[in-house]
């Protein structure tokens, strides 16, 4: 049997050993927290620096598209034919308190047609001095603002019936009676106006009436769009299809109601082209010019050739009138216009379908007439038609055919079941594809075409001389 001295002693060293082991234990575990404490303290700096680092990145690259926003906006020889674009620049952001913070690397392109800037790309990469590894990039479009952005913009007074669906902001400088289904802005420049348009009138209104749909979305008085300063330049354009290398025909041979051309669009980028050598005309009446024999059936024609659209100078200009249909495969603008010749303003006959090869916004077609863009008699009874269609001093639609005014044979072509249009509607006088008697489409759906908003065909009209930043996105 042990001492009761040696016992306890034994129990006192084992006890000093579980504290010693307590100890260290306890002092590891403190070891691993504080570890752990001060590398998340570190982390979180870093973080924080890295944060700070791509905020004023961001700055700096906002800094360098405000500047070049601004060198743009001193220097207009740029927006006329590229020259003296700087490219790349390299802008400085700086502290006046804290001296130099970071700096913005810049690139401009000049999209070009026909030596003619359509707009400038610019990307900005911003990078801070205290940080650079953490780099920001916006992009953005200085452009002005497109007619491509709207439905429909017109110069008068208008009515939009039931049987249509509008997508896409609607603006009219005059009056606008909406019945329409539709699902974006309806804007008129005027507060009020005597109605002129369909049952129920004469009588005064506001700028906006009507039973349409989301009349919230209807707003008046807003300011006008002045058609005389968006108008196309015919006499400029002209010059530039001669000698930038685009597609130029002077007047076709023969007497004015039987010529013309016949253009159709071919998938492949190519368009063949025809010289109308006589057509067929029957009374028509429009709103806005009454009672007129319109001679839009083709009775002959000879095949001029089929050629390629040339990419540098995608625009096609025609002093006479234009028959137009087809798969357009590019961005195309073609102009029917006689600016040597006042006499005649010559019009374009939307003759058949138009159609895009592709519907990513690679493809666009921009037509204008220095006078009417018209839906012909003799139309498929179901039409699609893609493109931004500009009557300039005329109108756009489907003029009133009576059967009682026809042969019998065109009886069935008075009405049309559905005509689709994707794309923007300009005119200068009051638009009309349905008769209230049911002549023309029982069914229209006019839906505005956004991938071509702010990438539209080469010289599509503007709705304002302001430039901006249309696109402006972080990469």
């Amino acid at each position: 049997m042990r001492p009761l001295q040696s016992t306890i002693y034994n129990l006192r060293s084992s006890s000093r050993g579980v504290t010693v082991l307590l100890v260290l234990g306890f002092m590891g575990v403190f070891a691993l927290i504080l570890g752990a404490l001060g590398s998340y303290a570190l982390t979180q700096a870093k973080y924080g620096r890295a944060i700070y680092a791509r905020e004023v990145a961001q700055n700096a690259a906002e800094a360098g598209l405000e500047y070049y926003r601004w060198f743009l906006a001193h220097n207009p020889e740029i927006m006329e034919g590229g020259a003296g674009l700087v490219s790349p620049y390299t802008y400085t952001l700086s502290d006046p308190e804290g001296g130099e913070l970071g700096s913005a690397e810049i690139t401009a392109s000049a999209q070009l047609q026909c030596g003619a800037v359509q707009w400038v790309d610019i990307v900005s990469e911003g990078r801070a001095n205290a940080n650079p590894i953490f780099p920001r990039t916006l992009s953005a479009r200085y452009m002005q603002y497109s007619a491509a952005e709207y439905s429909y913009v017109v110069n008068t007074n208008v009515w939009a019936g039931s049987s249509r669906t509008i997508r896409g902001p609607y603006h009219s400088n005059g009056g606008v009676r909406m019945d329409a289904v539709h699902n974006s802005d309806v804007m008129s420049s005027v507060a009020s106006w005597t109605c002129d348009a369909g049952p129920g009138c004469p009588s005064t209104q506001a700028g906006v009436f009507g039973v349409g749909s989301n009349p919230a979305l209807w707003t008046y008085p807003v300011p006008s769009i002045d058609f005389s300063a968006i108008g196309v330049n015919f006499t400029d354009l002209e010059t530039r299809a001669e000698t930038e290398g685009g597609i130029h025909y002077g007047p076709a041979t023969g007497s004015v109601n039987n010529r013309g051309y016949h253009v159709i669009f071919n998938a492949d980028g190519t368009v063949t082209i025809y010289r109308v050598t006589g057509t067929n005309g029957y009374l028509s009446y429009s709103s806005q010019w009454g009672y007129q024999t319109q001679y839009s059936i083709i009775t002959g024609q000879t095949l001029l050739g089929t050629f390629a659209i040339p990419p540098a100078c995608s625009l096609m200009f025609f002093e006479d009138r234009v028959w137009v249909e087809g798969t357009v495969n590019g961005k195309v603008t073609l102009i029917a216009a006689t600016p040597d010749d006042s006499s005649t303003a010559p019009d374009i006959y939307l003759n058949n379908n138009i159609y895009y090869a592709s519907y990513d916004g690679s493809d666009g077609l921009t037509l204008v007439a220095e006078r009417n863009v018209l839906l012909p008699l003799v139309i498929p009874d179901v039409m699609e038609i893609h493109g931004i269609f500009v009557a300039q001093s005329g109108h756009y639609g489907r003029d009133y055919h009576s059967t009682s005014w026809l042969p019998s044979q065109y009886d069935p072509y008075a009405k049309r079941d559905t005509l689709t249009t994707i794309g923007t509607v300009i005119s200068n006088g009051r638009t009309g594809t349905s008769w209230t008697d049911g002549n023309g489409f029982q069914t229209r759906n006019d839906y505005y075409d956004q991938r071509l908003a702010f990438s539209p065909p080469p010289f599509t009209p503007i709705t304002s001389t302001d430039y901006r930043f249309a696109l402006w996105r972080e990469k």
